[in-house]
């Protein structure tokens, strides 16, 4: 192997153990990949930001936005009425909303399609009073699939129709993708509607009760002058709490947790409890027990009418992740207190306001309501409340639609490249308000795009210096004489046991190029192996950290690391033994 080759597959190596370490964020992972590539000479220096405007970033980016746009118009509320019901069968609501967001997904960005029906799903489990365990993880699972269906639906089939544009002079179409896609979309959706559901345990999730809470929140209550707990043990106040469904984990005086439950300590003026239940619990002790919620004095006391409780996820881009309510210094910028953090059933020792917030935690944010909207715009996190939801224009839903359906007939007919009707329709948004300036750019997932931006030179040099068709190679070689349909799901296997454990669109990136020197080795057709690659990169069904939907019903399902590949992994193998001869059928070798 040349020096070109043994750096770049040290320092890849490196990049995948960190992406699954997962403690480093995955952009500054890419980013400071990158950079050491142009030191050590592997990455010419004039080459190392062409990723920022590489044609398949660009799409992305323009995705995301015109996925706010669809969500900004109210597009929920139009199939709202023909998802919620509570006359139908536990497999008949997956079923119907697994396709509805199926369908979605194929047409924006799959994340924003779980985001804009999960509130309904959740919406729904309440008025059915069954857990949103059963069926959060099969809408996830949904919208991944659909994202298979076109184009634009997911990054990794962007990322392989761009490969192939450079590789091949000709780059996917809009709906290439849809035969294989529609295929296993179909299958996988029929799965997790009749059987997959069942194979989630039932250890560890979280019920929906009567509010619709989707976990238990750890919060604090500040003890003033005249409260009901004032000079009284911690243990005289467990019946009220009893009564109330509220646990009281213990005592923080002068910013200092006391030990265990402090239960033989008498309480204090200025001490905080330690609270622990779902949200109209926790408020409801709070007001029987005379407490003060922190920061009360700002909003006007808990008890102020224009007060509002939301719950909400924090995707891995909020700006909350890795950070304080004290660092953000939320009550005193934004008027707002994170009163409570609900993190998939476990307890912390940390006070609420220093504890760092985690991708997939859920927070609960106290304050006059439109205050609370904004700061939940500001910290990026993601309402589960639909009153929250300050920004739907529904008197431009059908514009916004049409808007959108011009913009991708006109690039299927041929008119004008994806990238500029995409973009003409974001401008359009724009000048009619259906985004704000400033959502044009918070649309944006900026780690993702640093995170593609930041690979495309590694895999371009990675593929200059024969890197790929050493891969190549090697699996070539181990695969001896096995048919070429054998080896491309061999492909498949690799490419989504990948996509499992990294990003997809890093998973894409590399697999493409080799999928294309494994069919030049095999002298067949490249698309069979380009499909293949597309398709693994985006089912990761088997673990929370595979794609990002997954890590966003983690909170709110109450999921464990665990359960994932109870259903995900009878899921795959379906999608790899219908998506196979599916690929061949419309893919000839």
């Amino acid at each position: 192997m040349t020096y070109e080759q043994i750096f770049l597959f040290c320092l890849l190596g490196i990049v995948f153990a960190f992406l699954v370490w997962g403690r480093i964020r995955y952009d500054l992972v890419a980013f400071a990949a990158l950079i050491i590539a142009v030191v050590g000479g592997v990455v010419d220096a004039h080459d190392a930001f062409i990723g920022f405007g590489h044609e398949a970033v660009v799409i992305i980016a323009l995705v995301l936005i015109v996925s706010r746009a669809m969500m900004n118009a109210g597009a929920v509320e139009l199939i709202s009425r023909f998802v919620l019901s509570t006359g139908r069968s536990l497999s008949s609501h997956i079923g119907l909303m697994a396709v509805v967001g199926a369908g979605l997904s194929a047409v924006i960005n799959n994340v924003a399609a779980l985001v804009m029906l999960m509130t309904l799903d959740i919406e729904a489990a309440k008025k059915a009073r069954r857990p949103v365990s059963r069926s959060l993880m099969p809408l996830s699972f949904a919208t991944i699939l659909g994202g298979m269906i076109t184009l634009i639906g997911t990054p990794p089939n962007i990322v392989v129709s761009e490969f192939r544009n450079r590789a091949l002079g000709d780059s996917y179409s809009m709906f290439d993708f849809s035969p294989v896609g529609l295929v296993c979309a179909a299958a996988g959706i029929a799965f997790v509607a009749l059987f997959g559901w069942r194979l989630i345990p039932n250890a560890g999730q979280a019920d929906v009760e009567e509010e619709g809470d989707a976990g238990l929140f750890v919060a604090e209550a500040g003890v003033k002058e005249k409260s009901k707990a004032l000079g009284k043990p911690v243990s005289d106040l467990y019946p009220l709490a009893d009564e109330h469904d509220v646990t009281i984990l213990g005592l923080v005086r002068r910013g200092k947790r006391l030990p265990g439950f402090a239960a033989g300590e008498e309480v204090r003026k200025s001490d905080h409890l330690i609270l622990e239940g779902d949200p109209k619990s926790i408020e409801a002790f709070i007001g029987a027990a005379e407490l003060d919620a922190p920061g009360a004095e700002k909003h006007g006391g808990l008890r102020g009418q224009s007060l509002v409780l939301i719950e909400a996820i924090v995707p891995d881009s909020a700006r909350m992740v890795g950070r304080t309510a004290l660092d953000l210094r939320l009550l005193y910028r934004r008027g707002v207190t994170l009163l409570g953090v609900s993190r998939q059933g476990k307890r912390f020792r940390e006070r609420v306001r220093k504890l760092p917030i985690r991708a997939g935690d859920v927070v609960l944010l106290l304050g006059p309501e439109s205050r609370v909207a904004d700061a939940a715009e500001w910290l990026g996190v993601l309402p589960l409340a639909e009153k929250s939801h300050t920004v739907i224009q529904r008197g431009k839903a059908f514009f916004t639609m049409g808007v959108f359906a011009a913009a991708v007939a006109s690039s299927v007919m041929g008119f004008v490249p994806l990238v500029i009707a995409l973009a003409a329709a974001v401008a359009i948004y724009a000048l009619f308000n259906v985004v704000s300036a400033r959502e044009v750019y918070e649309s944006v997932e900026w780690p993702v795009i640093v995170l593609l931006a930041s690979l495309i030179p590694l895999g371009l040099a990675l593929e200059d210096s024969g890197g790929t068709r050493l891969i190549a190679e090697g699996i070539l070689s181990l695969t001896g004489s096995l048919p070429a349909w054998a080896i491309l799901t061999i492909l498949m296997v690799v490419t989504m046991t990948l996509s499992d454990f990294l990003n997809n669109v890093a998973t894409a990136l590399i697999a493409a190029p080799v999928g294309l020197s494994v069919a030049n080795g095999l002298d067949v057709s490249p698309d069979p192996f380009l499909m293949a690659v597309a398709v693994a990169a985006s089912c990761a069904f088997l673990t929370p950290i595979g794609h990002k939907n997954n890590t966003i019903i983690m909170g709110p399902g109450g999921y464990r690391f665990g359960d994932y590949w109870r259903m995900g992994l009878p899921l795959e193998l379906l999608i790899i033994a219908v998506a196979v001869p599916a690929i061949l059928f419309f893919w000839p070798l």
